[in-house]
């Protein structure tokens, strides 16, 4: 059943000059991301594909300003065609992640004098094209469709970064330490009816829509993310080698290419060390682990007693308010995340200690469900009740079923504008060069309330 949103969205309280000035702000951020990925290789790291997993860098930039001339350019602002030649080559359905290297792509120089005539063009289109009327226009949807499809791609190339060789080219400060103190271990969630999903969120897609009520029994989650700690006891008690932890497919994904840790993870003399954007260093324990697969989130949870939890689960303990029995934006409120609420935006390239970001809990007491690591959830990826595909099948639409797992969070790759207390993030369960960690969850018992 569709439901109002209870969560109040500043952006519908903008006059349609500060609007345009948001939506202009947000683009701008993104390509400053994209620009600073791209300008930190040469030439030659840019046109090289680093891992048969990813497109090279100098693909994904071209194809941020391949979608941005579809959309804003041609459809919104009904221009001429800038590079009608190069769409099939950017057409991310048409091509293979691991067949872009033998396309005709245009050069480094090229792709940035293109992506900058489409800004041009985009920006123009802003400051004129009516923000009411339309539905790809109304409160600047289309722009923020744009934003956020730039800051995904601004992620997969910091994950490219990650997996390539050579010296480290990209810097950040450390993240804050923890501020909490020590944390209970977990949080009890009541059981009952939530709402779930969006209906007033200007910029949110469409596998986010409608909002409706879904009921969820009574359990208790984690109260932070897995930390490197809590995972390398089970990689040390021999996890990795006992089946009985695993899932039949993740136990033979697993044999199959000899997977014997989280990725870029390596046992030393002295402990676990890691590979990080170039950087070998002793791995943090009081971070969250991450590069792990849903099947090692999966394992690890067995091994713990507890399981992954359901994205129900997961959206009712950011979300939901139990002295107002509404579902809030964010964890902490509607108002967009700050510093002091969640690590995002690529300003720290490694997730913070358990315990950074107080101002970030949900009324539940549950910390850092958004950013620092994108986190697995149990549940497949599906439409909600009333879904409805817009502006185009290809977002959601045909990835529905399969064998997808639902991630949840954002990680501290992910910007402020691609993330959200609806936000829905998919991939297969294979994956491990994404910015991925989890939490588990357990069923309350009877009468049990924590």
């Amino acid at each position: 059943m569709s439901v109002e949103s209870t969560e109040t969205n500043p952006l519908r309280a903008l006059s349609p000059q500060d609007l345009r000035a948001h939506a202009a702000e947000a683009l701008t951020r993104a390509r400053e991301r994209s620009v600073a990925l791209t300008d930190a290789v040469d030439d030659e790291d840019l046109i090289r594909q680093h891992s048969k997993l990813m497109s090279p860098l100098v693909w994904d930039l071209a194809h941020i300003g391949s979608q941005e001339e579809l959309w804003l350019v041609r459809d919104v602002g009904g221009r001429e065609a800038l590079r009608p030649d190069i769409d099939d080559i950017y057409d991310a359905f048409q091509h293979a992640r691991a067949d872009r290297p033998e396309l005709p792509l245009l050069g480094p120089d090229e792709t940035r004098k293109y992506v900058r005539q489409v800004r041009e063009k985009s920006f123009d289109i802003l400051e004129n094209v009516p923000l009411q009327g339309r539905r790809l226009t109304e409160d600047a949807f289309a722009f923020g469709m744009i934003t956020q499809h730039e800051q995904q791609h601004d992620e997969t190339m910091l994950a490219t970064h990650q997996l390539r060789k050579g010296d480290p080219v990209l810097h950040a400060p450390a993240p804050p330490s923890s501020r909490s103190g020590r944390l209970p271990a977990e949080v009890f969630v009541p059981g009952g009816v939530f709402t779930m999903g969006t209906s007033a969120e200007p910029w949110a897609l469409d596998n986010e829509r409608p909002a409706h009520e879904v009921a969820v029994e009574a359990f208790f989650i984690d109260t932070a993310p897995v930390t490197c700690g809590a995972y390398a006891e089970f990689l040390d008690s021999g996890g990795y080698q006992d089946p009985k932890w695993w899932s039949e497919r993740g136990w033979a994904y697993r044999s199959e290419h000899g997977i014997d840790a989280p990725r870029f993870w390596k046992r030393e003399q002295d402990g676990w060390w890691r590979t990080r954007f170039g950087v070998y260093e002793k791995i943090s324990m009081a971070e969250p682990v991450v590069h792990v697969s849903f099947y090692e989130a999966e394992a690890y949870a067995a091994w713990a007693g507890r399981r992954l939890p359901t994205e129900r689960e997961w959206e009712k303990a950011a979300r939901f308010d139990p002295a107002t029995g509404r579902s809030r934006r964010f964890p902490w409120g509607d108002q967009e995340p700050t510093p002091e609420h969640a690590n995002l935006g690529q300003r720290h390239l490694r997730p913070a200690e358990v315990g950074a970001y107080p101002a970030g809990a949900s009324p539940l007491g549950v910390h850092q469900l958004i950013g620092d690591v994108w986190e697995w959830t149990s549940s497949g990826f599906e439409a909600y009740p009333g879904f409805s595909a817009f502006p185009y099948k290809e977002y959601s639409d045909v990835f529905f079923g399969g064998d997808y797992r639902i991630l949840r969070g954002g990680s501290f790759g992910t910007d402020t504008a691609a993330i959200r207390g609806t936000f829905r993030n998919w991939d297969h369960p294979i994956r491990r060069q994404i910015f991925s960690g989890f939490r588990c969850a357990r069923d309350a018992r009877p009468g049990e309330v924590g």
